[in-house]
């Protein structure tokens, strides 16, 4: 996908010290380079076009406004992702956020015969893909399609070195573990009823590929079945690739040099602060009311060092995707499943306008302020409005009332009660989420199987709200299953029938 690696980061070398010098020209060459690639990670992120439009011309932004902090210029390309997984996260948790328009898969000008051999592999990668969590599949897509080491990942995630070549490790063996179970299923059911109870519908769903690896494991006729190996670049190598569109680069690239605009690219620059010691930008953190405790982990190991630990890359043709899940946290924040990018551009283009950005969890409000962090990064100073105490109310005091006063609402927070639906033939479902024993702030952290759902909201003890679900474009037949997974862990069942 990206070439040689050697001859890739003397690239990122000679680019980054372009970009340093101010060379406007070496930023056209940095989009013409990584933009087709970013855009579709930010897509497979964000699921939505317009959003992943304006996320790749914030990351554009911002590297050219933060290149300098880069202590180790050949790895621009990670670096550059990392901007971009901590723009999509900012703007997956907006609650303005754009959903509902996927991009168009990019054209390979496949014959029929061939796109129906593609579609029959796509449901076995996608079923084998259902059993790892949204934080393995985004590993694997970095590292398998993106030709991103593990060095580069542990910047990406904001995770220590060792934690980071355990997860991709632990991913690529759960990988073939699935795959196996899933040839196991698609070639040779018939030879054993479990296997054939379990794979009545393709895709399988995160639970049933789940529950098909433990059965094979545990099976004494499927677990002595041998397999033809399939590299993990050639399961990959079906999958959709958002295609970016046509207009964007005009767009991008007159926001990040525009005279008018450098207010707002110091704004949007802001959003991706603060840095780590090595100038990769921290995990985004949610701001409050909705930021979570988070003990404070280490820090990768100097990456020079790193190299010498013989950090293996897979390699593989073609582009991103967009099926791949990751969470804002360091697990698995957001298990999403497979989704086939459809649709076509908007008119006018499918770029998202340009924000005058404020808030860091807004992509539209008019002046930024960086995420908060325990990090010796230094921040912007509270402005004097936000550290001046109220003018008192110059109301009346509320006249003494007779009746007994009401009993105070439930403080304590609850647990989520969630319950599934099913479409029947119908596009779109409502899964129903309850509050128990207390509050409860909720947030949609993922789906599984051929569904999408977003949202999120509080609720008071016993009060109950709904999430809207619908079904994902692509290939359908039989009866489908998905899953919505919550940020209390819960998850709710979704059906349907094509």
């Amino acid at each position: 996908m990206a070439g040689e690696p050697g001859a890739a980061q003397n690239d990122d070398l000679r680019l980054a010290d372009a970009l340093r010098a101010g060379d406007v020209i070496a930023l056209t060459e940095v989009y013409d380079t990584y933009a087709p690639f970013l855009y579709d990670y930010c897509h497979g992120l964000l699921r939505d076009r317009v959003e992943a439009s304006g996320a790749l011309r914030n990351v554009v932004i911002a590297a050219r406004e933060h290149v300098d902090r880069l202590t180790e210029p050949a790895r621009l390309r990670g670096w550059l992702y990392a901007i971009a997984r901590k723009e999509c996260m900012r703007r997956r948790d907006s609650p303005n956020r754009h959903t509902g328009q996927e991009a168009p898969e990019a054209d390979d000008e496949l014959t029929q015969e061939q796109l129906a051999r593609r579609e029959e592999r796509r449901l076995l990668a996608h079923s084998a893909l259902a059993a790892l969590n949204g934080r393995q599949r985004e590993a694997i897509d970095l590292s398998v399609r993106h030709e991103l080491d593990e060095v580069d990942l542990s910047g990406i995630f904001g995770m220590p070195l060792e934690e980071t070549l355990a997860l991709a490790q632990q991913a690529r063996e759960d990988l073939a573990a699935a795959l196996h179970a899933s040839l196991i299923a698609q070639n040779h059911w018939k030879e054993c009823p479990s296997v054939a109870a379990l794979t009545e519908s393709w895709p399988l769903s995160p639970q049933t590929s789940t529950a098909l690896v433990r059965h094979v494991e545990n099976c004494p006729v499927c677990g002595a079945r041998e397999t033809p190996p399939l590299p993990p670049d050639r399961l990959l190598s079906v999958l959709p690739i958002a295609a970016i569109p046509a207009d964007l680069r005009l767009d991008v690239l007159t926001a990040a040099t525009a005279e008018d605009r450098a207010g707002n690219r110091r704004a949007i620059a802001a959003w991706t602060e603060p840095f780590d010691e090595y100038g990769w930008p921290l995990p985004y953190q949610p701001t409050a009311p909705r930021a979570r405790d988070r003990a404070p982990g280490k820090r990768r190991a100097p990456l020079l060092a790193a190299v010498a630990v013989g950090v293996g890359v897979l390699v593989l043709f073609g582009g991103g995707m967009a099926w791949l899940g990751g969470g804002d946290d360091g697990t698995n924040a957001s298990a999403t499943g497979p989704v086939t990018p459809g649709g076509s551009t908007p008119p006018g283009g499918s770029a998202a306008p340009e924000p005058i950005p404020t808030d860091p969890t807004s992509p539209t409000s008019p002046t930024a302020s960086p995420t908060e962090s325990k990090s010796p990064s230094k921040s912007p100073s509270p402005s004097a409005s936000e550290t001046s105490s109220k003018p008192p109310s110059s109301r009346p005091p509320a006249p003494p009332t007779t009746s007994a006063p009401k009993p105070p609402k439930p403080t304590r927070p609850g647990t989520l009660s969630v319950s599934g639906c099913d479409m029947g033939r119908n596009d779109s479902c409502t899964v129903t989420v309850t509050a128990v024993g207390g509050y409860v702030n909720w947030q949609v952290t993922g789906t599984g199987g051929p569904v999408r759902a977003g949202g999120s909201g509080h609720l008071d003890a016993g009060q109950s709200g709904g999430v809207q679900v619908s079904r994902a474009s692509g290939f359908c037949w039989g009866r489908q299953t998905g899953t919505v997974s919550f940020s209390s862990g819960a998850s709710a069942s979704v059906t349907y029938r094509c």
